[in-house]
């Protein structure tokens, strides 16, 4: 299976589907961010601290697996130069529909997150990077090319979800039990059946891989990055979501590519 291409496909059925990661922001948050007044998030409810972002004034900033109206748009309103790189076409496009409403000038661009080719060495001073690795089968490449494409002195904001999800029966779940059945780490193509996987195919559910904390934050500090800053966060319908009545599902990160030592 061309894990890329159905994510692609199921991802772009999910803005039609109206998934809460695929609604753009409104008008009234854009005011609000072109005064100075903004927030973003990078996992389900806690809003990225203030102090991890550097002054956006004409910075230069990638918004990773990003797309969706959200995200990018905030940035681009406070200030920031921004650029949208993303698997989805429909995703990118809720960008574009509200850089057009707003007036705002941002980039969108088509790719797969592990691959940043497109973009010289040291071309950004900010990546942010939403829950989105749990799309692609390696997540290790994709922390190499984020280092790659920052400045020195410049910072990767991730969100990545807490490997604990991915070790529950499906079937259980969705009935709000909570059973132990997978390893970690995890592959939505490895570990349903063949009819699990015929209902995510049928109702363009995206394929979902759960890595080892030592692969999302080891790959980090393995790529050359230091870890500056850490968060952990949870849904707070625990009806919907179990796993959150016991633990923080997601994860948080700001980490930092260090700055070039002078004469360097």
């Amino acid at each position: 299976m061309n894990i890329r291409d159905y994510n692609r496909k199921a991802w772009d059925k999910q803005v039609e589907h109206g998934n809460p990661w695929t609604v753009p922001v409104s008008s009234e948050e854009i005011a609000r961010a072109r005064k100075g007044d903004w927030k973003i998030v990078l996992t389900p409810t806690i809003a990225v601290p203030a102090s991890w972002f550097p002054p956006l004034h004409d910075t230069p900033v990638l918004c990773l697996a990003s797309g969706g109206g959200q995200q990018g748009p905030i940035l681009a309103a406070a200030g920031a130069r921004v650029t949208v790189f993303d698997n989805s076409p429909r995703q990118l496009q809720q960008d574009r529909a509200v850089a057009e409403r707003e007036g705002l000038e941002l980039e969108t661009i088509e790719g797969d997150m592990k691959d940043l080719s497109c973009f010289a060495d040291e071309t950004f001073d900010l990546i942010v990077h939403p829950v989105s690795n749990v799309f692609v089968p390696e997540v290790k490449p994709v922390w190499h090319e984020a280092f790659r494409v920052l400045r020195p002195g410049a910072s990767l904001l991730s969100g990545f979800e807490n490997p604990v999800v991915y070790l529950f029966d499906d079937d259980a779940y969705e009935q709000g039990a909570l059973v132990v059945k997978n390893c970690i780490p995890y592959s939505d193509v490895d570990s349903l059946s063949a009819v699990q996987l015929e209902h995510r195919r049928q109702h363009n559910i995206p394929l979902e891989f759960g890595h080892t904390l030592d692969d999302q934050i080891g790959g980090q500090i393995e790529a050359g990055f230091v870890i500056t800053g850490f968060y952990e966060d949870r849904f707070q319908d625990t009806e919907q979501d179990p796993i959150s009545r016991y633990l923080a599902r997601s994860i948080a990160t700001r980490a930092c590519k260090p700055a070039r030592e002078p004469g360097r």
